[in-house]
């Protein structure tokens, strides 16, 4: 549990929950599941105390829910969205020797690796409540970078701490979308040890379940991402529809908000996409599978079929002279043996130059 105070260019952490709200500013409550699923009637009490209202029971449990997928609702006095991230597991960047070896051992590693865990937030007006995982970074990523921005340390991206709890939640929710890039690299090598082994011409293609455990791994992540872009659409809906005012900061702090949350919709867009390329390059690496084994076959049969062709002729010549006839020219030669052998070869030979000049035979062309 760890809890800020932002205000204008000030961020404080505090040691707990102050008795009364802040004069001015924003609280930022971060909480992790299990500490929340434990201190959860503090919160509440909490809530009640600074006016804010409390959490809606039902809230309440989708926030501690562990297997939710990524939703938005909403009341009259609190917006609440949970976002599932999508991150690889620690220790997984090592799984690779580097972008183009692996082996499908560590492609099985990879996909054991994904991490798709639900963040929770509550925003009120002046506060905001965050649900992470245990082992999620977000939260102490961000009070490292708030606490950068405050000292002036960080001159990367924003160069100012979030003006409110709505915006400090979108930037969460960009970083989460963002830090998909060690995903997808994760995921395109896995991806490429895979259709590597499945296109090797000089062995057998073993690992069907690792394919299909792959393929299953792509539909989730898309399903994902169509869960996370679905909640972001409703949360820009619902922005729309936020009462007027005609003060001109609070008018701009709101366009602001609209101008972030399309953007993070626009990174959510872009990962469905790569999804959805990945899903579409794995379905055409097992059709070239089979339409390469389908070539080798046939390349067989045209090899079996025109070794029949040649000695067809010559069976026919070993079935007439095998004949019970006394009459049969030849078989009363010292001589006719040889000549029976040598027509049989001159046949085959014959024949193995015909189908060669058609390329019924080779490899090369």
């Amino acid at each position: 549990m760890r809890l800020f105070h932002i205000r204008g260019d000030q961020f404080t952490e505090l040691g707990a929950l102050p008795a009364d709200l802040p004069e001015s500013g924003y609280l930022w409550l971060a909480y992790g599941r299990r500490e929340f699923e434990l201190h959860y009637m503090d919160v509440q009490l909490g809530l009640q105390r600074w006016s804010c209202g409390s959490l809606v029971d039902l809230h309440v449990a989708d926030l501690i829910n562990n297997q939710l997928p990524s939703h938005f609702d909403y009341t009259s006095w609190y917006d609440m969205l949970i976002f599932r991230r999508l991150a690889a597991a620690p220790g997984s960047e090592d799984l690779f020797v580097d972008d183009q070896h692996g082996t499908l051992a560590s492609a099985q590693k990879a996909l054991r690796a994904i991490d798709t865990s639900p963040v929770g937030f509550a925003v009120f007006d002046r506060v905001l409540l965050s649900v992470h995982p245990t082992d999620c970074a977000v939260r102490d990523y961000f009070a490292q970078k708030l606490g950068a921005l405050t000292e002036g340390r960080d001159l990367r991206g924003s160069s100012r701490l979030p003006n409110s709890s709505a915006e400090l939640m979108l930037r969460m929710v960009n970083h989460m979308v963002d830090s998909y890039l060690d995903l997808r690299r994760l995921l395109t090598r896995q991806m490429q040890t895979v259709q590597h082994a499945l296109m090797d011409s000089q062995r057998e293609f073993q690992e069907w379940p690792l394919l299909l455990e792959s393929r299953d791994a792509l539909h989730r992540l898309e399903d994902t991402c169509e869960d996370q872009r679905s909640a972001m659409q409703e949360w820009i809906d619902v922005l729309d529809d936020w009462p007027a005012t005609q003060d001109a900061a609070m008018l701009r702090d709101r366009e602001l908000l609209r101008v972030r949350s399309r953007d993070v919709l626009e990174h959510i867009e872009r990962v469905l996409t790569h999804v959805r390329r990945m899903e579409s390059s794995s379905e055409s690496a097992v059709q070239m599978h089979f339409s390469a084994l389908g070539h080798r076959t046939n390349n067989i049969m045209r090899t079996l079929t025109v070794l029949t062709a040649i000695f067809l002729p010559l069976n026919l010549i070993t079935g007439i002279f095998g004949m019970n006839f006394d009459t049969l020219p030849l078989i009363h030669r010292a001589t006719g043996v040889w000549i029976a052998l040598g027509v049989m070869v001159t046949i085959a030979l014959l024949l193995g130059s015909f189908f060669w000049r058609k390329r019924y035979l080779g490899t090369r062309r």
